[in-house]
């Protein structure tokens, strides 16, 4: 198996992160996602989006991260995805939730227009209007996250047991470390980001460690507070 990713890309994180647990072997291919590499024509007869992550099976290829995960952790026999159909039917659902509005209004609303040139809007005030957007409706995302998946003192999204969901979700959640968001606002939030950081392999996939928190201080971003 072949995995096309970058330790710094949002959902490539995760992924990387879950190959950690050494269940199984997959060969990764750094792809370089600054200089412009996933978005060539060699790369999009691979993926059409022109994105990472990707993966390759013998013959099969994934190019969508929470169906990567799924289908590693499925050939690995993981108890991250539980076999019981109760509790792998609450997995799929916190990773669908993170996969929709979550997703949509904190990563391609509010986090994106303020630090990837292929996603500001096309007038100064028109990105300062999707920010401002996306940051009202990333607080009530967040305050969602922090009192009903990670409510009544839970270590992780689904229980007490760390599953998928908690590395698909941690992924693009922490993109907001690259604009200062103080997450301490949100206690189970920054509680169960503190576990994660936890993790074997976590220095890999760190911005901090990257270089990349560094990189992106300067300008005055929209924060959530």
């Amino acid at each position: 198996m072949k995995l096309y990713a970058n330790p710094v890309a949002a959902f490539s994180r995760p992924l990387i992160l879950f190959l950690e647990r050494g269940e199984i072997p997959v060969e990764i291919a750094n792809v370089d996602v600054f200089g412009g590499e996933c978005k060539g024509e060699k790369f999009a007869r691979l993926n059409p989006s022109r994105q990472i992550p990707v993966l390759e099976d013998d013959g099969l290829v994934l190019t969508e991260c929470s169906a990567i995960l799924k289908y590693l952790a499925d050939k690995a026999g993981s108890p991250a995805y539980p076999k019981d159909l109760k509790q792998r039917a609450k997995v799929n659902e916190v990773m669908d939730w993170v996969n929709t509005g979550f997703v949509r209004d904190f990563s391609y609303g509010f986090i994106y227009p303020q630090i990837l040139p292929d996603h500001k809007r096309p007038t100064e005030a028109a990105n300062k209007a999707a920010v401002e957007w996306g940051r009202d409706k990333s607080r009530q995302w967040m305050e969602i996250l922090n009192s009903k998946w990670l409510g009544d003192g839970k270590p992780y999204l689904c229980g007490d047991e760390i599953t998928i969901a908690d590395y698909f979700a941690a992924g693009p959640i922490l993109v907001g470390e690259l604009i200062g968001i103080d997450f301490n606002a949100f206690p189970n939030v920054a509680r169960w980001l503190a576990n994660m950081k936890t993790l074997p392999g976590w220095k890999s996939v760190d911005y901090e460690a990257n270089g990349l928190v560094e990189a992106m201080k300067g300008p005055d971003y929209v924060r959530l507070a």
